[in-house]
């Protein structure tokens, strides 16, 4: 699944592409791809066609486009989720037209750039287009990362994305709060770590990723890791996801790409997910893969070992 690094790159590059474009008109090829849309608000493709773009926004592996142009649209925004296999691709008007994936079709008019063609194609149809109301942000804050374009509703989120907490590389993360919710939790730290409601964007990946770093195995009770260990993890999960977005997100296949068709290429530079059998590349151990939630997780075991000294006697297992 796309985590923050990858939607970030879909982001940045449809960014300068549709901002300030105007919908000339849509197509919906798959009408499950809107399952998240709440056709009581209005019907999608009218909602949509003749809006203006004001930005491309995202919080976490949410992205979405607020729209202007009049009063009837002024306060919402197209909110897309990329699910698994979701990819939001820029074509050019003549681009052929018969990808057998493709769900939704935006045409924009660009006042710079002229006619232009975002493609949602989604192989699994898990991903989503809808149009959402904006609400104000809790904390005043802007209401996600947009490389620094601002508007009258910059500091608003969609409806839908307001119970996602904020990711570690959004300026108005707030580290304490963070912190302290990891010393208040006796669960496992991967299992906060892909807390929504606790930090958005880091998904499986980067997790084992960020703990791989830090030396601390998956299940190890977040309360029980000392402050400045706490610390020494959240300035991993950055270092991790700045590193993915500097290299253009993790492609393992072709279900992830940016806006033109191109892949990632950190699944090169990853140290622990996915590399089961390979030896640990801070000491040369196997790596090794174990359940984790219904997906894997992947160590060393021996610098990621269980330390149960550190764990409460209330917390520990048989």
């Amino acid at each position: 699944m796309p985590e923050l690094p990858e939607v970030e790159v879909v982001r940045a590059g449809l960014a300068p592409a549709v901002t300030g474009a105007v919908v000339s008109a849509v197509e919906v090829l798959e009408p499950r791809s809107l399952k998240r849309h709440d056709a009581a608000s209005g019907d999608f493709e009218a909602l949509v066609t003749g809006a203006r773009i004001e930005a491309a926004v995202r919080r976490g592996k949410f992205l979405w486009l607020p729209l202007g142009g009049d009063r009837a649209r002024e306060g919402r925004a197209v909110v897309g989720h990329l699910g698994m296999s979701g990819q939001m691709l820029l074509r050019t008007p003549d681009h052929p037209g018969d990808d057998a994936h493709a769900r939704v079709r935006l045409h924009l008019e660009h006042p710079g750039l002229g006619e232009l063609r975002v493609d949602f194609v989604d192989q699994r149809i898990f991903g989503s287009l809808a149009v959402d109301r904006l609400v104000p942000t809790a904390d005043g804050e802007v209401g996600g990362f947009s490389g620094g374009v601002s508007g009258e509703w910059a500091r608003h989120v969609p409806a839908q994305v307001a119970h996602i907490a904020r990711d570690p590389l959004d300026p108005a993360f707030d580290d304490r709060a963070f912190l302290t919710a990891l010393a208040k939790r006796h669960t496992a730290v991967k299992r906060v770590l892909l807390d929504q409601g606790v930090v958005s964007g880091i998904g499986n990946i980067y997790a084992d990723e960020s703990l791989w770093a830090v030396r601390v195995h998956g299940d190890q009770p977040a309360s029980s890791l000392s402050t400045r260990r706490a610390r020494q993890l959240l300035d991993a999960v950055r270092e991790v996801l700045g590193k993915a977005l500097a290299e253009g997100g993790t492609s393992f296949d072709a279900q992830y790409v940016n806006v033109n068709g191109a892949s990632g290429y950190f699944a090169h530079s990853l140290n622990a997910y996915g590399r089961t059998g390979l030896p640990c590349p801070r000491c040369g151990t196997p790596m090794v893969r174990e359940p984790f939630m219904n997906r894997s997780s992947h160590r060393c075991p021996k610098c990621q070992r269980l330390s149960r000294a550190a764990i409460p006697r209330s917390s520990r297992g048989a």
